[in-house]
């Protein structure tokens, strides 16, 4: 489970320690936020791969934790509540959360129930084959050559998929320019930055018609370049 990155959202001590001793046992790399404000403050600065989002939570619920991720991401989320009606789960997925575990739960139903998500996702493969990269449910097949976004292809032109890639491939580093030229065009074509930005347009546009923000994906960075959001 190399590389794989969880949240916890959690105001409950013990059960953070509890689901990070856990989680870390078997590979996951765990981060913690112990409310919904510090929750979406890590989520816009780093990428996870899932959000384990408590429900009952003071100050902000966990509906309205995950109704707020929603607007800035679109990372799969399983809700952890001790309450057991069936409104609570309709609720939930109604916010845009991915699954519903009521506690108490047993360890093995928990990472049965993450590795499912991630599955549905794409994450497992990526991390074991390097054959799909994901970002906030967006879905890379590398040997397909096809990208996907909530299981919807999204149709790119060679230079837009490769452009995408890139930037999948290398989620910390900002591209200039000159570097996607060089890395996607070829150093002949060096100092023509109108075709970068136009295909970074166009990707951003294919992307926001699918259904995740364009913007959100790709980032300008002003003054260097672009980077994977």
């Amino acid at each position: 489970m190399k590389g794989i990155r969880i949240l916890i959202v959690e105001d409950e001590a013990p059960m953070r320690e509890l689901l990070q001793l856990h989680l870390k046992k078997e590979g996951y790399v765990v981060d913690e936020a112990i409310n919904g404000i510090e929750a979406i403050k890590k989520i816009e600065e780093k990428s996870y791969s899932i959000v384990l989002l408590d429900v009952m939570m003071p100050e902000m619920d966990g509906f309205e934790v995950c109704r707020r991720i929603r607007k800035v991401s679109q990372v799969p989320v399983i809700m952890l509540t001790a309450r057991t009606q069936t409104w609570d789960k309709v609720e939930g997925l109604k916010m845009g959360a991915d699954d519903y575990l009521t506690k108490p739960f047993e360890q093995e139903e928990l990472l049965a129930r993450i590795e499912a998500v991630l599955r549905r996702y794409g994450v497992g493969e990526q991390e074991t084959r390097g054959n799909t990269l994901f970002f906030n449910g967006l879905v890379m097949k590398r040997k397909a050559h096809q990208v996907f976004y909530l299981e919807k292809e999204v149709s790119l032109t060679p230079k837009e998929y490769a452009i995408l890639e890139l930037l999948l491939l290398n989620k910390n580093r900002v591209f200039s320019r000159d570097d996607i030229l060089a890395l996607v065009w070829g150093y002949d074509f060096i100092g023509d930055y109108r075709g970068v930005d136009t295909h970074v347009k166009h990707l951003r546009d294919k992307l926001t018609d699918a259904g995740i923000s364009g913007q959100s994906v790709i980032k300008t960075v002003w003054g260097v370049g672009y980077k994977l959001g």
